[in-house]
């Protein structure tokens, strides 16, 4: 049986553990917060190198990425030197893979169409291909990586400003503690109040759900979520504040969601490869396989 863990600097409280089967291989996937100690998570990576087949680091990414160019966060890197022998993920690859398809399918199959969509990607740094794909489906975009990620009530409004800041600002932001501009540990579960008029002028919330949920107005009437992992206690929150349709990336198991890193460990398990060496086609191929695509989850209003 293959095991895929992932290590996470968030909530303690969205640990879980299923066992299921992909492609006729039983795998064991588990999840530990580590509620935003990083010396924990650095013991538990270290504990866990050579035990288990891939290790995905969960609340902090390892990568972004912008106009194709890849920047490694600091803090991140340090976690996964700690692993000399099992392969790390940080969801990045299935973020540039099965995140820009789900786009995609949304559009192709009218659930949500995408021209002229007003939608806000609450960061697109670190979902630069979900932030591509929505642009070259032509929808009407609002990136927030200043107002949400940096406290600057400033919007982006088109995929080339995006780019451009991203080269002048990441070489700095990702060399800066993570816990600056991502909620970790117990942040997870706090609510802010922070340019709400971005939330109320979109018909399409999308992007990491911590973001999304830390900022979210107490109504939201209408309006569709695009996201990665949810619990079901936040599917039940998102109801209460009036989301219409919730739309996940990553599949269910066991009625559990997983993170994007722990999807992304379980292909490089099955590739037999470090993520280093794995091709996006290999990816792409294996996704097919898989036939993963995006949930629907309509909520009441």
């Amino acid at each position: 049986m293959k095991q895929v863990v992932s290590v996470s600097l968030g909530s303690r409280k969205g640990d879980l553990e299923v066992e299921t089967e992909f492609l006729g291989q039983r795998f064991r996937i588990r999840r530990e917060g580590t509620d935003g100690d990083f010396r924990r998570a650095l013991e538990r990576i270290t504990a866990l190198d050579g035990q288990v087949d891939a290790i995905g680091l969960g609340g902090i990414d390892l990568y972004v990425y912008a106009g194709g160019r890849r920047y490694t966060i600091r803090d991140a890197a340090r976690l996964a030197a700690r692993a000399q022998k099992t392969p790390v993920v940080d969801g990045s690859g299935i973020k540039h893979t099965l995140e820009r398809q789900a786009v995609c399918w949304l559009d192709d199959q009218g659930v949500l169409p995408l021209r002229g969509c007003r939608t806000l990607l609450v960061s697109a740094v670190d979902r630069f291909g979900m932030a591509e794909a929505l642009a070259e489906r032509g929808a009407d975009v609002i990136y927030g990586d200043l107002i949400f990620g940096l406290g600057l009530p400033i919007p982006i409004r088109s995929i080339g400003a995006l780019r451009r800041l991203a080269r002048a600002v990441l070489p700095i932001v990702t060399r800066l503690p993570f816990q600056w501009f991502y909620p970790t540990g117990k942040q997870q579960e706090t609510f802010q109040r922070r340019s709400p008029r971005y939330y109320h002028w979109a018909e399409l919330l999308a992007g990491d759900f911590h973001y999304v949920r830390r900022y979210l107005p107490p109504r939201v009437d209408g309006k569709v979520v695009l996201t990665n992992t949810v619990r079901a206690h936040h599917v039940e929150m998102l109801a209460q504040r009036g989301i219409r349709l919730l739309v996940t990336t990553t599949p269910e198991f066991g009625g559990h969601s997983f993170a994007t890193n722990v999807m992304e460990g379980v292909l490089v398990a099955l590739l037999e490869k470090r993520p280093a060496e794995a091709t996006e086609k290999e990816y792409l191929d294996l996704l097919a396989r898989l036939g993963w695509s995006p949930r629907l989850t309509p909520l009441s209003v």
